[in-house]
């Protein structure tokens, strides 16, 4: 047998390139930078707009001052405020290096209905030049400060960009994403804007990118900001401390969007409707439940598992493969020896016969084949060469990393949407490899992984070993894929500019970099983070082209802010522990906020072996997520609900509820996707009176009349929470299981619920109208059933609710009907 070559595991090291805040000699830009002077402001009829000049000798610290600046000021709606600040001079030479372009990320424009002016709205902006320029923006109607940069300096240079803006006491901060945090994020904690395959620790930077939060007063009101540091730099950061925020980036240009509110939920709907979008509308069976695993090793074992959970009573709705059904792992290719396309169009027949469905991962990277060997042939590779889809170094040659096939290369996403033509480009080319893999495998959605984009190796490592090809990964499987990054000396900058001002030698990332050819821009250096969220765009229109008529399903890994208008997202590589249960919650609440709300994590974990206990308490939890899938990793002891019987029997519980509650959801992403309303909620959104709810992240709501009080503690027979509300004269919660009545219950009293193995603790808010059907083994048995309306009166004897229906599945339904429902007690 040939001996396959493995990457050396030292290239899978890297090294930070500039100091940090843990870094005891690095320069505080405040402290030696002049700031700037504000000058020559000119009003507009949004606004005014502004010179700003180096106010002093340039500090230099981290790159080379911009000494002249040009400030926006645009009062886009009344709700809504736009601050830009960009270098004055922005040419073709630096454009895209400075300005993050509309095609790609489009920035919200001025209403249209005479509110975009500073009479009409909520805020107020002032600025000053003493001792250096600052701005302050407040609320009009209560005079309070939201954000101010006074007492601070406007630090710019081509390599460093820093703001400060102080922040009240015991402030509540909420978003930032994506990390592994509790839901408030606290006062002593750096977020870095970066997407990286780093699995799932504690309080990093993971997949996604979304530099937005909610700030919340409580007694006064909310309200929300988002900053894109516009070139979307792999190296943006925050640092939050008790004194306030701190803003860095690595270059590009600044744009702060302040949204009034007053209210959570009101923020989050301007975010969405004016900046970034509203969600995607998911399908109908999308909301069933998904089993997967990566081991599942042929069609027969996926037989098996389906047969399983029909043999156990189980609901089963969408059966998933990890990357086990590829051919040496290369996309778009089974492995006919165990996924043959013949046996798979006999296997998908049935599931698809039974109302079920079935969804395969796609990878990011594409397989490159060895040119010594000319048996190794690998066609959407060459078709992807002929489209010119891939990313390239300076000297036009391929950028080869190494992933799960081998070495690899990478679609090149955003020169592609910066100026493709003719249907050629990485669009086009993926858009055509999913329409003609469907042709032999009928799948139903498509799950992306690795896209930030992952590699396990240093820079193009593989363009002097491509005749190695297939190579192993740097560590055997299963396991955990490595750091990449490309030296700093690699960095394509204009030609004009110097080099880093500090070198470490390597760029930290856990990804691929790579660039344009001859050092044209754009480089991925300025693009980065918008590798996941441009595959999500592309996936979701290969599979309009796919299936026409059908919405788009995808499940992504990587995403920016705007990715929930193409796909949901699941919580990435967790891990078979309680902590990962717990802060499944929080990562939940916050992609509310950033616009993606078909999310759940990994149920029971994905990273080691679950047990009985976790999994049980998992399984029912997760119930009550949106997207809700069971997933774990090669090698790992089996998980399916049915594995355990105490376990299968709290999933049928679980399900019994969460397929009743069909309708419900179902109408919550319709209101998802035609207002920006939230699907799961914060206890404080609903009832932000209550600033002791501020930390509230062990409970939540599904939509705004089922509370879910999970156990998340090993051992634990009862659980503790609130009832939020109660004491008001309006709100009580109901009991699910026996609808009676929670009372002798104060305002913001910790509450002890009996919850045993097997039981999660569910309450129906009164006031609510909520339409459910009788639950099937399927979403489609489901729909045929007959319907039914739980009606919770409040204590004023009241309830309303809505139901929205169409036919599923369409892009453009035919038909669809809203219908308003309430109920009053009459009887007195």
């Amino acid at each position: 047998m040939k001996e396959v070559f493995t990457v050396p595991a030292d290239s899978d090291v890297g090294q930070p390139l500039l100091p940090n805040v843990e870094d005891p000699e690095a320069v505080d830009a405040q402290s030696v930078c002049p700031g700037y002077t504000a000058s020559n402001v000119q009003d507009t009829t949004t606004g005014f707009t502004a010179d700003l000049s180096l106010g002093g000798e340039a500090c230099n610290v981290y790159g080379n001052e911009i000494e002249q600046l040009a400030l926006t000021v645009e009062y886009q709606a009344s709700d809504r405020l736009h601050v830009g600040i960009q270098p004055r001079f922005i040419g073709p030479e630096n454009e895209t290096w400075f300005l993050l372009p509309e095609a790609i990320v489009p920035k919200p424009l001025s209403s249209s209905d005479g509110d975009a002016n500073s009479e009409s709205s909520d805020f107020e902006l002032s600025w000053t030049n003493d001792p250096t320029f600052s701005f302050t923006v407040k609320r009009k109607s209560s005079g309070d400060t939201l954000f101010t940069t006074e007492g601070s300096k406007l630090v710019y240079e081509d390599q460093f960009i820093e703001f400060v803006s102080p922040l009240p006491e015991n402030y509540n901060l909420y978003g930032l994403g994506e990390v592994m945090h509790g839901f408030r994020l606290g006062n002593n904690l750096t977020r870095t804007f970066f997407s990286a395959d780093v699995g799932n620790p504690i309080d990093e930077n993971i997949y996604g990118v979304h530099p937005v939060y909610l700030d919340t007063r409580y007694f006064q009101n909310v309200d929300g900001k988002e900053t894109y540091i516009a070139n979307a730099t792999d190296t943006s950061e925050v640092l939050l401390r008790p004194e306030g925020i701190t803003w860095r980036a690595l270059g590009g240009t600044i744009d702060l969007y302040f949204y009034s509110g007053p209210s959570a939920s009101d923020v989050v709907k301007s975010y969405q409707v004016s900046t970034v979008g509203l969600p995607a509308m998911q399908q109908y069976w999308t909301f069933g439940y998904h089993q997967c695993r990566w081991g599942y090793e042929n069609w027969t074992r996926l037989q098996e598992v389906v047969d399983n959970f029909a043999a156990s009573d189980i609901p089963l709705e969408t059966i998933w493969t990890d990357i086990d059904y590829m051919n040496q792992y290369r996309d778009f290719d089974n492995d006919q020896n165990t996924f043959s396309y013949e046996e798979g169009a006999q296997f998908l027949s049935k599931l698809h016969a039974n109302g079920q469905h079935y969804v395969p991962i796609v990878d990011s990277a594409i397989y490159h084949p060895n040119p010594d060997n000319a048996s190794d042939a690998y066609a959407p590779y060459d078709r992807g060469v002929e489209a010119g889809a891939f990313m390239l170094n300076p000297d036009e040659s391929l950028y080869i990393g190494a992933v799960w096939p081998g070495y690899t290369v990478f679609p090149d996403w955003v020169g592609d949407s910066l100026g493709a033509t003719n249907g050629s480009g990485a669009f086009s080319w993926w858009r055509n490899e999913i329409t003609s893999w469907y042709q032999n495998v009928s799948f139903d959605g498509i799950w992306i992984d690795m896209s930030e984009v992952a590699s396990f190796c240093v820079g193009s490592c593989g363009s002097a070993n491509i005749s190695l090809n297939p190579v192993h990964p740097p560590f055997l499987l299963p396991g955990r894929s490595g750091v990449i990054s490309e030296r700093g000396t690699g960095l394509c900058l204009l030609g004009d500019s110097v080099d880093l001002f500090v070198h470490n030698d390597l760029l930290p990332s856990h990804n691929a970099y790579a660039w344009r050819s001859e050092c044209q821009l754009p480089t991925e250096y300025d693009f980065h983070n918008l590798f996941g969220h441009q595959i999500l765009n592309a996936t979701y229109h290969g599979l309009l082209d796919t299936l026409p008529s059908k919405r788009p399903f995808i499940i992504g890994r990587a995403t920016f802010a705007g990715s929930g208008k193409w796909a949901g997202h699941w919580g990435g590589d967790n891990y078979s522990v309680w902590s990962s249960m717990v802060l499944a919650i929080s990562q939940a609440l916050s992609f509310s906020i950033f616009g993606i709300p078909m999310f759940g994590p990994d149920v029971c974990g994905f990273a080691g072996n679950s047990d009985l206990e976790l999994c049980n308490r998992w399984m029912q939890v997760g119930a009550f997520f949106p997207f809700y899938r069971n997933h774990n990793t090669l090698g790992a002891n089996s998980q399916e609900p049915y594995v355990w019987e105490s376990v299968a029997e709290a999933s049928r519980s679980a399900m019994t509820i969460r397929y009743t509650l069909l309708p419900y959801i179902y109408t919550l992403f319709a209101e998802a996707h035609s207002t920006a309303s939230t699907v799961l909620r914060a206890l404080a959104w609903e009832f932000p009176e209550e600033p002791w709810l501020a930390n509230a992240d062990h409970q939540f709501l599904l939509g705004g009349s089922v509370l879910v009080t999970p156990v998340l503690t090993q051992g634990a027979e009862t659980v503790d929470g609130v009832f939020p509300g109660s004491g008001d004269g309006i709100t009580v919660w109901y009991d699910w299981y026996n609808q009676t009545a929670v009372t002798g219950v104060s305002r913001g009293q910790n509450v002890t619920i009996d919850a045993p193995l097997g039981k999660i603790p569910v309450y129906v808010r009164g006031g609510s109208v909520i339409p459910t059907q009788q639950p099937g083994k399927t979403t489609a048995e489901s729909r045929q059933n007959p319907w039914g309306l739980l009606v919770a009166l409040d204590l004023q004897g009241t309830a309303q609710g809505t139901l929205y229906l169409d036919d599923g599945e369409s892009l453009v339904p035919n038909a669809t009907t809203w219908v308003q429902l309430s109920a009053s007690n009459t009887s007195a």
